[in-house]
């Protein structure tokens, strides 16, 4: 994966077509910078508007995937893009992702850090909005298996995997 027709390396920085600096490196599946010219993942187009229902798919794929750095980007996008009542919804189980993220490459610390703080903000949109079930996910579920894993993350310091370790959005299916 190399650089697209909006990117280009301009100077000692990456630069998309507006000038704005941004890495075009490839990328692994858990969001980490590769050399140059090194096969990488796509990455997830940013900006896309998804219905909510559409972002809880998308995202639970890349999750199942192991690509819970590319489900926050999803869930990113959805915050930014979506109402400003829900934003605290997306913000929170985008940080979720980022904690497995953390969690999968090693960061014991930031990983359980990321993944309490989107459990708590997850857990306090539901109860602000009572709703415990927007767009048929399980957040009790999902604030549960954050706080799992965050203390099953801190005792024992292993690397998880991350399609293994994947929560369930919508449930056990």
């Amino acid at each position: 994966m190399g650089n697209s027709s909006s990117e280009r390396r301009t100077g000692a920085r990456d630069r998309d077509s507006e000038g704005r600096a941004r890495n075009a490196r490839p990328r692994d599946g858990l969001g980490r910078p590769l050399p140059y010219g090194e096969e990488g993942v796509d990455r997830q187009p940013e900006g896309v508007v998804r219905t909510p229902d559409q972002t809880v798919a998308e995202a639970q794929e890349l999750l199942d995937a192991g690509k819970p750095f590319h489900a926050h980007e999803v869930f990113e996008d959805a915050w930014k893009s979506g109402p400003d009542e829900e934003r605290a919804l997306w913000r929170g189980l985008a940080q979720l992702a980022v904690g497995l993220t953390h969690a999968a490459r090693g960061n014991v610390t930031g990983g359980a850090r990321l993944l309490r703080r989107g459990a708590g903000a997850v857990e306090e949109w539901a109860s602000q909005e009572q709703r415990a079930r927007p767009y048929g996910m399980d957040l009790a579920g999902v604030i549960g298996w954050a706080r799992e894993l965050a203390g099953t993350v801190e005792e024992s310091g292993a690397t998880v995997d991350a399609g293994d370790r994947a929560p369930r959005l919508r449930g056990a299916s």
